[in-house]
């Protein structure tokens, strides 16, 4: 039994892969500003007792907002003492933005001390739930017109995470995907469908999405980030598939479908309650 000390581990992916490990015979150790045990990128001195006795450790980053390869640089150098091997949550979307926060944190960690894995998964299923394309009054409102997206559960992230964990895919960027791109309409009409309640998509510019993430008070290094991602969708250079999960798993990954009728409830149930992270 390997203990993997799990960054952001209330977060979408975090929590999923505390059973992913679990059910793998190891020990997981989740940790945030919030959980119990405690881990802040901007609080180094919570670093040592988070690292103490971890033997890999999951990476996700304090954000896309800033430059934050510095820090990651430290950690490893920190966690060099003990963590056998370091596996990176990132982003297929690190080749719309070069030269980026995410794309310096995949430097950071390749140029580090530790045998390293980097994770690019496309966007999230879960974002239509937890995130950035959850619909507000039924409509998804998003700038990606008739661009196609392969979603990926994050359920089959976290399981790849966790054999990641593991070993054996060292020195490796394992690119992540759903089975087939959807375009934004077909996935409201899924939505729609299992919920029972009418959902719609409708194309947003660049310019008001933009606007309506500086009304909100968004960081600009963050919109520049989402901004490339979606640009991305848009354009059709992130609709191709990719067979990561197929070569760690050896099955196909689930379909938006799929999550959608495992994970989303039906009009008038309780939805869980999402913790931060």
């Amino acid at each position: 039994m390997a203990t993997f000390l799990i960054l952001g581990g209330t977060g979408k992916v975090g929590r999923r892969l505390v059973p992913a490990l679990i059910q793998a015979g190891h020990q997981p150790r989740p940790a945030s500003r919030h959980a119990a045990v405690r881990f802040d990128w901007a609080d180094e001195s919570t670093w040592p007792d988070a690292l103490a006795g971890a033997d890999g450790l999951f990476i996700v980053g304090p954000g896309s907002a800033t430059d934050w390869s510095p820090r990651l640089a430290r950690l490893l150098t920190l966690a060099a003492a003990g963590v056998q091997r370091a596996v990176l949550l990132s982003a297929r979307g690190v080749e719309f933005l070069p030269g980026g926060a995410v794309d310096r944190a995949e430097q950071a960690l390749r140029d580090g001390p530790l045998p390293w894995t980097i994770l690019r998964p496309t966007h999230f299923s879960q974002n239509f739930t937890e995130a950035m394309f959850a619909p507000q009054d039924g409509l998804i409102a998003a700038p990606v017109g008739a661009g196609r997206e392969p979603f990926i559960d994050v359920a089959d992230l976290a399981e790849v995470a966790a054999a990641a964990l593991a070993g054996g895919y060292e020195g490796q960027t394992l690119e992540l995907s759903g089975p087939a791109a959807i375009d934004f309409p077909a996935a409201a009409a899924t939505l729609a469908e299992v919920t029972g309640t009418p959902v719609r998509f409708a194309d947003e510019s660049d310019a008001a999405h933009v606007a309506r993430l500086r009304a909100a008070g968004t960081p600009e290094g963050y919109i520049e980030w989402r901004m490339a991602m979606l640009g991305g969708i848009r354009h059709g250079d992130d609709a191709y598939l990719s067979d990561g999960v197929q070569r760690v798993l050896g099955r196909a990954p689930a379909s938006f479908a799929d999550w959608a009728r495992r994970e989303v409830p039906a009009a008038g149930a309780e939805r869980p309650v999402e913790r931060a992270g």
